[in-house]
């Protein structure tokens, strides 16, 4: 009988090893979200995690990122090349909440750090906004740890809301959408952008308020002791 083969051309065993990797990566990393999340909740009395979602590239995905870098399709290359096989995002409530969990992210001494970048500060071309961190999560095995990738998507319900149309529209055009529907986007990217701020900036006009009434009440409550 002849041993079954993946599109990597190695065995299945292999590929469903290291398949094994990259979702108990995703459940490490999910747990330590929500852990973080939970101490938002503490701290700040709200949680600024709306959702987070999770995914595993599809073998044809990898396949074809491995093409436009230029790299045979192979376990190996597709281990040390492709950083975003494992993907989570996360969804904030708030632009400041993206900095903070980045923040809490990068001091957890588990994670290894190895990219980042801002394009919330220096938005693509497109106007995709996202801040992306590439971690490695250490996977204890059998045959020992494991450092395993994972990219991060930490963004706004906004901005997520933007890249899921913008995604949808470009795969029904195979990447070749019409010049008035991507400045459309364009345009319809720097609204997202000002409604955060606004938004942003209206939730810390509630919290000064709330801190406000907060500590009149406090000083009434002295007054009358």
């Amino acid at each position: 009988m002849t041993e079954q083969k993946t599109e990597f051309n190695e065995s299945i065993y292999d590929w469903q090893n290291i398949m094994f990797l990259y979702n108990a990566a995703i459940k490490e990393v999910r747990t330590k979200l929500d852990i973080m999340n939970d101490e938002f909740q503490f701290i700040y009395q709200y949680n600024p995690i709306e959702y987070i979602k999770s995914r595993i590239k599809t073998p044809e995905s990898i396949v074809n990122k491995l093409k436009r870098y230029g790299y045979e399709s192979t376990i190996q290359n597709m281990v040390e090349y492709v950083n975003d096989i494992a993907g989570i995002r996360v969804v904030c409530s708030f632009t400041s909440d993206i900095y903070r969990l980045a923040e809490m992210i990068g001091k957890q001494k588990e994670f290894e750090i190895f990219y980042i970048k801002d394009y919330i500060k220096h938005p693509k071309e497109s106007g995709y906004r996202s801040y992306h961190m590439h971690i490695k999560v250490p996977i204890q095995t059998t045959k020992g740890v494991i450092p395993t990738k994972v990219e991060l998507q930490i963004r706004t319900i906004a901005m997520d809301f933007w890249a899921s149309l913008e995604h949808k529209i470009y795969y029904k055009f195979e990447g070749e959408a019409p010049d008035y529907i991507s400045q459309d986007l364009r345009s319809c990217a720097a609204i997202v952008a000002n409604l955060d701020e606004k938004m942003l900036s209206l939730n810390e006009a509630i919290m000064q308020t709330k801190g406000r009434a907060k500590r009149n009440k406090s000083e009434e409550i002295h007054e009358c002791n």
